[in-house]
């Protein structure tokens, strides 16, 4: 059977005959040739390496070995036997150890040859996998790895970064630019000997580093035979799920040592007390047609409209069917490896709402087995895709989905004005009309009261977020929305944004720089501009050393409450209550040692508003100042004068 698909490509699904007459697409398909044994891919000893292919769908199937990664023509060819529920079984005798490898499948008249799906290791740019033993790529001292102690979702602080972003500064004061190993280096200094990397990273306070992809990624912008050029792309183009992206090795001509100085990082930022997450793309894959998936099961793992086109909710040109039995056990196989092998700490799943909920569920349950202290959020964006609303991962749905965040957009679009309109002012930046908003972010986007409804079932479920890679910097946007404003006050409203993310209810997620104002000089998507666009600018952070200071201290007054860090929807209810507060204002106290807290009760005030303000405190103590004292012009018993844009937190003792 062929099939006429876009570029007038033609894929052939295969011989009726070899799957008994049930279609790839037929629901049939999944009951007779799902397999659940946990021997996929390649399984080596100094023996014999095992390998298992699943390939329904193929009439002949064989492991093809080279030399090289690049070398043409095969050193060997052995065939497969065809074995239970579809899949193909090779004992190669001997020692296999750093060969390259394919599969090749004849699939009705064609032979699709492809990088195993479930290769652990792989040649430069990927084409080939290699067997590898993973233990040889351990690095010193990998047993005694620990994770950071960590308790709940909410204590987390994120810190979202791109690898090359880090190091890549002529003033970053590290030597392995643009390299995992960048990122575990200690004692680099920049510009008046400010800390820079790890050192910049760790005494701010965050808790976690969420990586952008570091799997290996397919793009025409990053080609690793040409590291020596200026290349760059975030990575959103999935090749091989469970191998690191070798552009961040040393050397991507060895397979192997992409994983151990990827390892090495891990341990590093461990060391420091950080924990690390990685960002995954399980929605879609770089080339519907030239992925692993489709040349050795064509049909199985994409999503599919009715008159055969396939479904684009990612606008990537497809999706992965994640609700294919097959497809699912990969997604969670892959993250399971990730969390095993990598002692990776969180997971951060790109536009997760085009993911069905039983995968996602799933993957939580297995985690939870794990470490229940892995994080798990994601996009819960709702995207146009042939998967019925139901059954889709999205914030809608997030009651079905407990101990998975959603990034809270409308948190994000109230502080800062919509990411759609460049010019759109936001809370911060004197619009009107957002304190409604406001207060269903401060309460970490679960049903308050009757006015407070929203989609988290726990605070847990809300990524509260003002910045992060997609979209114009928090800093950018402030300066094309207000327009005219003074530097000074542009910096006010950057700096009570970040405030009210670290002292709402929910998981904070802070972006690469944010610290000292990032910016990409207005550019809105970066993915694949030139590094000078995107890397940390050292001579800024040296410059912006009081913002720094300030971000330091907001993560040290969270970390320092944990009424800030409640851990219900039902301690929320209980102990937080909204105060009086005028037009561009939101008040609210934390009340009777919320949380545990050692403060009986907290006061804390949301500024929009460069005008004097008194406003009368609720009569629970005496009231001393906590943070924001500078725009404290007076303090007496239940009294209260501030002036100028920001935030202002009170405490009464007892």
């Amino acid at each position: 059977m062929a099939v006429q698909r876009e570029h007038d490509v033609v894929v052939d699904y295969g011989d009726l005959a070899v799957t008994e007459g049930i279609s790839v697409f037929d629901k049939r398909f999944d009951e007779k040739f799902y397999y659940g044994g946990d021997d996929l891919g390649a399984v080596y000893t100094s023996r014999e390496t095992r390998f298992r292919l699943w390939a329904p769908t193929a009439s002949e199937a064989e492991v093809v070995f080279y030399e090289s990664w690049d070398e043409e023509k095969p050193a060997q060819i052995l065939p497969m036997k065809r074995d239970i529920q579809g899949t193909w079984l090779l004992a190669a005798q001997g020692d296999y150890l750093g060969r390259y490898y394919t599969y090749r499948v004849k699939v009705g008249q064609d032979w699709n040859e492809a990088a195993d799906p479930y290769a652990k290791a792989v040649g430069v740019n990927g084409d080939r996998a290699v067997v590898m033993d993973l233990q040889r790529t351990d690095p010193e001292r990998w047993e005694d790895d620990r994770k950071p102690p960590f308790e709940a979702a909410v204590d987390a602080v994120i810190y979202e970064l791109h690898v090359k972003d880090l190091s890549s500064h002529p003033h970053s004061g590290i030597a392995h630019k643009g390299k995992f190993l960048g990122l575990a280096e200690s004692g680099t200094r920049g510009p008046n000997g400010i800390l820079t990397g790890l050192d910049h990273i760790a005494a701010l306070g965050v808790t976690h580093v969420q990586l952008l992809p570091v799997y290996d990624y397919a793009t025409e912008s990053v080609d690793e035979t040409r590291l020596d050029q200026p290349q760059y792309n975030w990575g959103y183009d999935p090749k091989n799920y469970n191998v690191p992206e070798g552009s961040y090795a040393t050397d991507p001509y060895v397979p192997g040592l992409r994983i151990t100085e990827l390892k090495r990082t891990i341990q590093a930022l461990h060391e420091r007390g950080l924990r690390v997450i990685m960002d995954v793309v399980y929605n879609h894959v770089y080339d519907w047609y030239l992925i692993n998936f489709t040349k050795l099961v064509p049909g199985y793992y994409l999503r599919y409209k009715e008159d055969g086109t396939l479904s684009d909710g990612s606008f990537c040109g497809n999706e992965c069917a994640s609700e294919r039995p097959m497809m699912r056990r990969f997604i969670v196989d892959s993250v399971l490896h990730w969390a095993k092998e990598y002692h990776m700490d969180g997971f951060r799943f790109d536009l997760m709402g085009l993911m069905d909920i039983e995968t996602m569920n799933e993957i939580r349950r297995r985690l939870d087995e794990l470490d229940p202290a892995i994080i798990t959020i994601g996009e819960g964006w709702v995207m146009d895709t042939v998967l019925p609303d139901e059954h889709r991962a999205h914030q809608n749905n997030a009651a079905k989905l407990p101990g998975i965040g959603h990034f809270n957009d409308d948190y994000r679009d109230a502080i800062k004005g919509s990411i759609f309109y460049a010019d759109q002012k936001g809370f911060v930046s004197g619009g009107a009309g957002y304190e409604g908003l406001i207060r269903e972010g401060i309460v970490g986007a679960v049903d308050y009261d009757r006015d407070i409804r929203n989609f988290a079932n726990e605070p847990g479920q809300s990524v509260n977020y003002v910045e992060c890679h997609d979209n114009h910097t928090l800093w950018d946007k402030i300066v094309l929305s207000a327009v005219g404003e003074p530097e000074e006050r542009h910096r006010g409203m950057h700096r009570l944004a970040s405030a009210m993310i670290l002292t709402s209810q929910g998981i904070p997620f802070l972006h690469a720089g944010q610290e000292f104002m990032r910016t990409k000089d207005g550019e809105e998507n970066s993915y694949k501009s030139p590094i000078e666009v995107n890397w940390l600018d050292w001579e800024r952070c040296a410059a912006r050393q009081n913002d720094v200071a300030y971000m330091r201290e907001l993560i040290a007054l969270r970390k320092s409450h944990p009424a800030f860090r409640l851990r219900s929807a039902d301690q929320i209810r209980e102990h937080l209550r909204f105060e009086p507060a005028p037009e561009h204002c939101v008040a609210y106290t934390l009340r009777n040692h919320a949380g545990g807290d050692a403060a009986k009760h907290i006061y804390v005030l949301y500024k929009g508003m460069e005008e004097s303000l008194l406003l009368n405190l609720p009569e629970l103590g005496k009231w001393t100042i906590r943070f924001g004292g500078e725009h404290i012009a007076a303090l007496e018993g239940q009294r209260l004068e501030v002036h100028g844009l920001g935030m202002v937190v009170l405490t009464v003792a007892e």
